[in-house]
């Protein structure tokens, strides 16, 4: 009777660990899909105020598109890890940074 409630027990808590791992991915790429759409809305501005050249906007698109793919391979396994959350983070960041600084340096579409 003891093994069973044991058995049962650790049954438990493995489910629910890996229910708790599926829900923190999820946040995780939550926050990431909302910041990816925050970027893109942040280049189609650009595009739209002449601030973005052609060349800009394509390496601006280009790279958004290389994050959404590392976002599909993360979430392939359907896990997000803590390491591949960070490598999301990261060039979501680096991302951001380059958005601001094509959009504010001296060169425009007109």
């Amino acid at each position: 009777m003891k093994k069973i409630a044991i058995i049962t027990t650790v049954f438990i808590l493995g489910f629910l660990v890996e229910v708790s791992a599926q829900e923190w991915s999820s946040a995780a790429t939550i926050a990431a899909n909302h910041r990816q759409v925050n970027q893109q809305a942040r280049i189609a501005h650009g595009t739209a105020t002449g601030q973005l050249t052609r060349a800009e906007r394509k390496a601006l698109k280009a790279e958004q598109r290389h994050i959404r793919n590392v976002k599909h391979r993360a979430k392939a396994d359907g896990v997000v890890t803590g390491e591949e959350k960070l490598r999301i983070n990261r060039k979501q960041r680096r991302a951001n940074r380059n958005i601001h600084r094509q959009k504010h340096d001296a060169q425009t579409r007109y």
